[in-house]
């Protein structure tokens, strides 16, 4: 059976007050995605150094851009969109003025436990690549992970990433979350998603399913 969902604690800016709304990652419980894969998206090798991608969503497309300079992070997500492995994940949780939160395999392989949704990943962690120069601009693209306290080196989640949706309140985060690309446009739909209602089945998930349907590099 699936355990609880464990959750962590941060403060971040929001108004002046502290709030518990931070990306967040409970206990990973899924295994590394199998050996024996269909046939790949994509060629991981014959990308360029900060190659860019079309999250396509069933509310429209973002594109982002992946930085050189944070080099486990890119190859990580570059190796799970070849294998297909967002596609049909949900957007977990949404928070407006706050940031979007997706990459749990969970809100596929169990739609039925919402209770479950955020404690999913591919069964590892990344080291940090946390960089002065890259902060939590609008339309970042920075990786979910555990609290402090069951991660003090920050590892981040194997597949949980978030996009900030409002600068101001995730500003408190540089330094603590490895940034590691950003959008290139569509932005108008990181605040689209970022503006639907949630709360129905559980807390800041959305009540209306919003899909990864594929990541795909741009040609």
């Amino acid at each position: 059976m699936i355990a609880s969902l464990c959750s962590f604690l941060f403060f971040s800016c929001k108004g002046g007050e502290k709030t518990e709304e931070t990306p967040q990652q409970g206990v990973e419980q899924q295994a590394e995605p199998e050996k024996t894969q269909p046939e790949l998206a994509f060629n991981p090798d014959s990308l360029g150094t900060e190659p860019q991608f079309d999250i396509v969503t069933s509310m429209g497309t973002i594109r982002i851009k992946l930085y050189e300079d944070t080099p486990k992070h890119k190859k990580n997500f570059i190796r799970l969109a070849s294998l297909k492995y967002y596609d049909g994940i949900l957007f977990h949780r949404v928070i407006p003025g706050f940031m979007i939160q997706t990459g749990d395999p969970f809100t596929k392989d169990y739609p039925d436990r919402a209770d479950a949704f955020g404690t999913g990943g591919p069964g590892y962690t990344i080291p940090a690549e946390i960089l002065p120069n890259h902060k939590h601009k609008k339309g970042a693209l920075a990786a979910a992970r555990k609290g402090d306290r069951a991660n003090p080196e920050k590892a981040s989640s194997g597949s949980q990433f978030y996009i900030v949706q409002d600068p101001r309140a995730c500003a408190q985060l540089d330094g603590d979350y490895t940034v590691f690309g950003e959008t290139v446009s569509g932005l108008d739909v990181v605040d689209k998603i970022a503006s639907v209602k949630t709360g129905a089945k559980k807390q800041d998930l959305p009540n209306t399913d919003i899909k990864i349907i594929s990541i795909l590099p741009v040609k």
